[in-house]
């Protein structure tokens, strides 16, 4: 069940924890790896542009995976990954700056760092090249504006992926000036998933942005489901790793047209 205001505790527990981290002393300046020229890239190798997500743990997944995030990184991107997503957020996934760090100068694709950011000093922490805006946690009193937010991040020189899961928050996303929806197929209410929720939401999104299906994509079958209903990309975490890495991110990759 979710909590009163209509988040679960365990993402309750996540707010709560982004709200006691600050940013650092000096102000990033970053310089990007596109994200669109490496989805363009992956399209014409034949791929399906992919952001897989280095992710040591989470409250929806059992266990934590100790694995070298470098090596699992590699891994990836040698099994056909666009570009990678890599945890900053410690308490609840076991990421750190460290490891976004260290994945960055190891690979040559596009890094998002996936963490729970609310003010514009929480950006000055890592570089990477993009970074991830949840219309859900900044609709939050006491958080700074979408939009204003958004505007910091690209200030810096960030791309930015703002993350909705409904109509309402695609328009939010789209009239605060995001140029890369992702719509999260899990309701941060109740942590169900359902990807029925990309196909429902994916209509809202202008086709001048690039559209990012998230979450619950474990299959070949999915894949082609969420590209079908218009997904320029998508960005699969457990799925890729749980098991071997680079063996799941190719079949993940795989166009579903070549699949069996």
């Amino acid at each position: 069940m979710g909590s009163s205001d209509g988040i679960s505790p365990e993402v309750r527990s996540i707010i709560d924890a982004a709200r006691e981290r600050d940013g650092s002393d000096g102000r990033i300046d970053a310089r990007p790896r596109s994200l669109s020229d490496a989805f363009a890239r992956a399209a014409d190798d034949g791929r399906v542009p992919t952001i897989a997500e280095v992710k040591p743990t989470s409250p929806t997944t059992d266990g934590t995976r100790e694995d070298d995030p470098v090596e699992l990184a590699e891994e990836m991107v040698a099994g056909g990954a666009a570009a990678l997503s890599v945890l900053t957020e410690p308490e609840h996934f076991g990421g750190s700056p460290e490891t976004l760090r260290s994945v960055r100068e190891a690979v040559d694709v596009p890094i998002l760092r996936k963490d729970f950011l609310l003010y514009e000093e929480q950006l000055d922490v890592v570089e990477a090249d993009l970074v991830l805006l949840i219309v859900r946690f900044l609709q939050e009193d006491g958080t700074d504006d979408l939009a204003d937010l958004l505007a910091a991040a690209r200030d810096r020189g960030f791309q930015v992926l703002v993350e909705t899961h409904s109509r309402e928050e695609v328009r939010q996303a789209i009239e605060a000036g995001a140029e890369i929806v992702g719509v999260n197929n899990r309701d941060l209410g109740a942590l169900e998933l359902d990807l029925s929720t990309f196909e429902n939401v994916a209509p809202a999104v202008p086709d001048d942005v690039t559209l990012i299906a998230e979450s619950g994509i474990e299959t070949p079958a999915d894949v082609a489901r969420m590209r079908t209903a218009g997904a320029d990309g998508q960005l699969v975490g457990s799925a890729i790793m749980d098991g071997d890495v680079r063996a799941n991110t190719e079949r993940l990759t795989t166009p579903p047209e070549n699949t069996e």
